[in-house]
């Protein structure tokens, strides 16, 4: 028997009906179901299950329970799967509730048939690179990486930060701007994309260093091997600045050195049948449409 986990953090009045749809079609297929228990907590009144449910509270209790996650809301949502997957190799399929979706690449629209095929194994496996922070140590206890961006961005609202950049013991450049992305292939389309950076196939070896705002509009981004130990370091006279990793972040109010690399392990996203990257970003993007038709 599966075991499928359901992760998500809301719960809206005008979803019902497609999570509904949801537990109906795995409970159909006999599957064995545990669901994030703060999230449980918020369906139970709303979405009937049939069989006992188990739920689930962190990453132990979840890998002894789940053989795939199902990820659902928007991209921020899964992006808040990877500190309970961490390394453990499992799965995560992302369904869009909500607008854009790069990562959560299911529509709510094709529920029944995402679960068809999961269920047949109609699927694929992408795994998707990390970055983690590897010095300094514990400033991010446990969860020390990111599937989208590492991102150094000013606190001072009236003057910009200085950010020295050295790429395998190779000096760079040092970056003023509002601050600077550190992005991988599945973070090209996200805040990096947004701050002028190129899009990046998940299966490139690469990351992209994408400046936010910088002062020297010659300074363009730039694509480096994911292979690369890539050090920051921020100075001149402001030296508060946040520094965050996906959603999560900490102030720095000291000089640090900076030092992040590929992490050892990836993501594994479940890609459906008949999708793939390149239309997902004509979708999402509207390539190809022309609104004078």
């Amino acid at each position: 028997m599966m075991k499928i986990a359901l992760f998500g953090k809301t719960f809206e009045p005008d979803r019902q009906p497609y999570l509904r749809q949801l537990v109906e079609s795995l409970q159909q297929f006999e599957v064995q179901l545990t669901v994030y228990a703060p999230y449980f907590n918020l369906l139970k009144s709303h979405i009937p299950f049939r069989h006992n449910v188990s739920t689930f509270s962190n990453h132990e209790e979840l890998v002894d329970q789940a053989d795939m996650v199902f990820s659902i809301g928007g991209d921020g949502t899964l992006l808040d799967t990877v500190p309970l997957l961490r390394d453990s190799g499992i799965p995560v399929l992302g369904i869009n509730m909500g607008r854009l979706g790069f990562l959560s690449s299911v529509s709510k629209n094709e529920i029944d048939l995402a679960v068809k095929q999961v269920m047949e194994k109609r699927f694929s496996l992408e795994n998707r690179s990390l970055i983690t922070l590897s010095q300094p140590e514990n400033m991010f206890p446990v969860v020390n990486y990111a599937l989208n961006e590492v991102t150094v961005f000013r606190k001072e609202t009236t003057s910009l930060i200085v950010i020295q950049v050295y790429v395998d013991n190779h000096f760079v450049n040092a970056y003023w701007a509002d601050g600077l992305i550190l992005a991988t292939p599945t973070g090209s389309t996200a805040y990096s994309l947004s701050a002028g950076g190129p899009i990046i196939t998940p299966n490139s070896a690469n990351f992209v260093i994408t400046p936010i705002a910088t002062h020297n509009l010659s300074v363009r981004p730039i694509v480096i091997p994911d292979t690369s130990i890539i050090r920051f370091r921020v100075v001149g006279r402001h030296t508060t600045y946040s520094l965050s990793m996906d959603s999560r972040s900490v102030v720095i109010d000291k000089p640090i050195e900076l030092e992040f690399k590929k992490a050892h392990f990836g993501l594994n996203m479940v890609m459906m049948e008949e999708k793939d990257f390149f239309k997902t970003i004509r979708d999402k993007l509207l390539w190809g449409l022309d609104i004078r038709n």
